[in-house]
Formats: structure tokens, C-alpha cells, sequence
């Protein structure tokens, strides 16, 4: 498990470390916001339109063979930059690092399922969210530094390095799971699986869960700038935010394994609790930020190992790779579509209004949780 637990590690320390700090590049890279906002678009585009078509690929091949070719590929991506220093090359490495990012990540994630007996997967899924969760909370950190020693083309290097490194690492470490027999699908029967409660609760709660850590990484310093706070003080805050998420998802986990949880309440729990977190980012000054931070980081925290550990043991195993795929995909139209809304009701009526609109629809969502979550844990995998 640990090389899948790296590689979740690797493509969120790969976004983030680089996302935050693109705009720390000279004048001839970075020459406009545009440019910026484009460079920070291309990764989580690569990502939507590729992630469910891997993921397929994954079901058809095996997940191992494209976890190791997405690994390897994010390692001569981010090497591609290191031996050109361009700003083309800049532009082609970052399209190259999403779109290896979206065949090694929901084959991680697949892997994960696999190699876990139903009875573990709340556990298992909560490891892997932790490490994904430690790489958004040092990629910011630890790119600034590297950025700082020397230049964007030495967290490249790293980047190349870490991705070869795990590559490596799995091909030697993690199993081939024997391959099963699949059914023939049409089009018409994915369409009918994906629409399926089974699906689209546990993969609803996810999409919310990422708009909102979206949200708060991304507005919560605004706020915090707002109220007169630091720059400290609100890294700080979205560090906490980042730490909750982190420490709740192997808790999580372990209570849903021992039966201490099931995937209706958490889902609902955890949504009501994200939701009371934007409500907190409405208070002005130190203490709505870090009440939000708390809560939006736990809420979030709860939601990740309970709505993938759902559709895991929801999904036959033949189909994991899709499934996991278009879970994926929600959650990236959640991570940019979370932002999108909060701005533009900011625009119009202030960031408060922004925040609370956000937390409405959570709140709405809770009962869909509660309405859906009750098919979303069967207790076995079928097929």
C-alpha cells in the first residue's frame, strides 16, 4: 500500500507545490495574470477530460500497467522543463504533469480498492486521503523553498525525481491483482450505473467536500486580509484547514471498518459540518477564520475515506477504475466549481453572501446524503 499512498502523495504535492508558487516566476514565463490563470487552468483541465477515459483504461489493461505509465510519464513531464528552461516548455510540462496525474490517480485509487478486503476499505481509503492530504498541506511549503533555492526548475527536478522514485517503488512493490472477467457494457448500461444513487451520492458528497476545501484554501485568506490579519496568521489558518483534513480521514476510516460509523451518517455529518464551517467564515476577524478552518477541514476530512471507501465496495471490482475515473471527475468539477460560485455571489453581494451560498446548498445536500446514503454501503462487494 505504500507506494499508492506515495503516489497520492506525489500528484497532490505536484499541484499544489507548483500552483503555489508559478507566480513567483520571472517577468518572461508568467507575463500577465491570464497567463497565470491559464497555467493554473491546464492541470485541472488535463484532469476533467482525462481521468474517466484512464480510468476505463485501468479496468481494460489493468490499473497497475497505467499507475506505472502515469508515474512514469509525470517523471519525464516535469524533467521535459528541467533540461528546456522555456515558457513553452513550461506550458507543455504542466499539460503533461495533469494528464499523467489523470492515469495514476484513479488507478491509485482503484489499486487501493483491490488490495483491500471490503471489511478494510474505510481504513484504507482513510491512509490514502491522509497522504494526499500531507502533499496539499507541504506542496505550498516546500515548493516556496525550492522555488527559493533555486528556481521553478528545481521543484521540477524534484518533482522528476519523486515520480521516477515511486514509479519504481510500485513497479517493485505493489501486486498485479489477477485480472476479471467483465461483462460487455454499452453505452446505455454506464449511463444507468453512473446515474445510479449507488453513484451519485457518495460521488455528490465528494464534489461538495472539494468545493469547499477549494473555497477555503482559496478565500480564506481574503478574509483573513479583510479583518487586518497577517500574512502568518491566515497561512496558518489554511495550514489548520489542510492538518484537520489530514488527521479526521484515517479516524474516519477506522470507525467505518469497526462499524462505529456508517456511510449515511458520516456523509451527513460531514457535509453539515463543512457547511457550519463556511457559515463561520462569515464572522469577521481571527476567530471566524480558524472556526472555519476547524470545521471545513473536518467536515471535508469525514466526506473523502467514507464516499470513495462507498462506491469501492458499491462498484464490481471489474469496473473500479471507471468508477473511481468519474468520482474523480466530480470532484474536479467541485474544485472548480465551488470557487466559481462563491466569486461570482461575492461579486454581487460581498464574500459573506459568497460563503453562505455555498453553505446552503451543503446543507441541502445533507439530506440527499441521508435519502441516498442508506444503498450507498453494501456488505460486500458485488460481482
Amino acid at each position: 500500500m505504500w507506494p499508492l499512498y506515495a503516489a497520492g502523495f506525489t500528484t497532490a504535492f505536484g499541484a499544489h507545490g507548483i500552483a503555489a508558487n508559478l507566480g513567483a516566476l520571472s517577468g518572461d514565463a508568467v507575463t500577465s495574470l491570464l497567463v497565470l490563470g491559464g497555467l493554473l487552468a491546464l492541470y485541472d483541465g488535463a484532469e476533467i477530460l482525462l481521468k474517466p477515459i484512464f480510468g476505463t483504461l485501468a479496468d481494460r489493461i489493468g490499473a497497475r500497467p497505467v499507475l506505472l505509465g502515469g508515474l512514469a510519464a509525470f517523471a519525464a513531464a516535469s524533467a521535459g522543463y528541467v533540461v528546456i528552461d522555456d515558457p513553452g516548455w513550461l506550458w507543455a510540462a504542466r499539460l503533461g504533469q495533469g494528464a499523467a496525474a489523470s492515469a495514476f490517480s484513479p488507478s491509485a485509487s482503484a489499486l487501493v480498492a483491490r488490495l483491500n478486503p471490503a471489511a478494510k476499505q474505510g481504513r484504507a481509503f482513510g491512509s490514502y486521503g491522509f497522504h494526499k492530504s500531507i502533499g496539499y498541506t507541504l506542496g505550498p511549503l516546500l515548493g516556496g523553498v525550492l522555488v527559493w533555492a533555486g528556481g521553478l526548475r528545481l521543484l521540477f527536478a524534484v518533482l522528476a525525481v519523486l515520480g521516477a522514485a515511486v514509479a519504481l517503488w510500485a513497479l517493485l512493490v505493489v501486486p498485479a491483482p489477477a485480472p476479471l472477467p467483465k461483462a460487455r457494457q454499452t453505452l446505455l448500461d454506464l449511463a444507468r450505473r453512473l446515474a445510479d444513487p449507488v453513484f451519485l451520492g457518495p460521488t455528490a458528497a465528494l464534489a461538495a467536500a472539494t468545493a469547499a476545501l477549494s473555497v477555503g484554501v482559496g478565500f480564506l485568506p481574503v478574509s483573513g486580509s479583510s479583518a487586518g490579519l497577517g500574512a502568518v496568521a491566515t497561512g496558518a489558518a489554511v495550514s489548520v484547514l489542510a492538518a484537520c483534513a489530514a488527521l479526521v480521514q484515517p479516524a474516519a476510516g477506522r470507525a467505518l471498518d469497526a462499524g462505529r460509523l456508517t456511510v449515511r451518517t458520516g456523509l451527513g455529518a460531514g457535509l453539515l459540518l463543512t457547511a457550519a464551517g463556511l457559515g463561520c467564515a462569515t464572522i469577521p476577524g481571527l476567530a471566524g477564520v480558524l472556526a472555519a478552518a476547524v470545521l471545513i477541514g473536518a467536515g471535508t476530512g469525514l466526506i473523502t475515506p467514507l464516499g470513495f471507501a462507498a462506491l469501492a465496495t458499491a462498484t464490481p471490482q471489474a469496473r473500479l477504475g471507471q468508477t473511481m475515473g468519474a468520482a474523480e471527475l466530480g470532484r474536479e468539477l467541485g474544485d472548480a466549481g465551488g470557487p466559481l460560485l462563491v466569486a461570482g455571489v461575492a461579486t454581487l453581494a460581498g464574500l459573506a453572501s459568497g460563503y453562505a451560498a455555498l453553505a446552503v446548498l451543503l446543507a441541502a445536500g445533507t439530506a440527499l446524503a441521508f435519502a441516498l446514503g442508506r444503498r450507498s454501503a453494501p456488505a460486500s462487494p458485488p460481482g
